[in-house]
């Protein structure tokens, strides 16, 4: 089966499940030895993310304000100990780069949709 880490680790921890390969394009500092899949299938990349969005026109200074915020508390040290802890690694960056990373990922999946044949039911 294909899971989020977060919501394996324990188990992998607690020898109730081998995890065979991570999707993500590194090695997850929570679990170091298990490999990646793009070892077996090269250029195999799958992952998750999370975060925050605002209504379109929302006024920047709110933005600046929630951003900032936001990666304070991701950059702090008792949380990103938490979210190592869960199998997650933070990702802070500015509302710049998160656009840009959202147009890259809708992007891409947009491509694996396509291929796939998919059509909405």
């Amino acid at each position: 089966m294909f899971d989020l880490v977060p919501n394996s680790i324990e188990h992998i921890k607690a020898g109730r499940l081998r995890a065979l390969a991570v999707t993500t394009t590194t090695r997850s500092e929570a679990l170091p030895d298990v490999p990646l899949a793009a070892d077996t299938v090269p250029g195999y990349e799958a992952s998750a993310w999370f975060g925050v969005g605002v209504p379109k026109g929302t006024p920047p200074e709110i933005i600046a304000t929630l951003n900032r915020e936001i990666n304070a508390g991701l950059g702090n040290p008792a949380v990103k100990a938490r979210l190592a802890d869960a199998g997650t690694t933070p990702f802070l960056s500015t509302p710049a780069e998160f656009a840009t990373f959202m147009a890259a990922e809708t992007e891409k999946w947009a491509r694996v949709v396509k291929f796939s044949g998919a059509k909405p039911e």
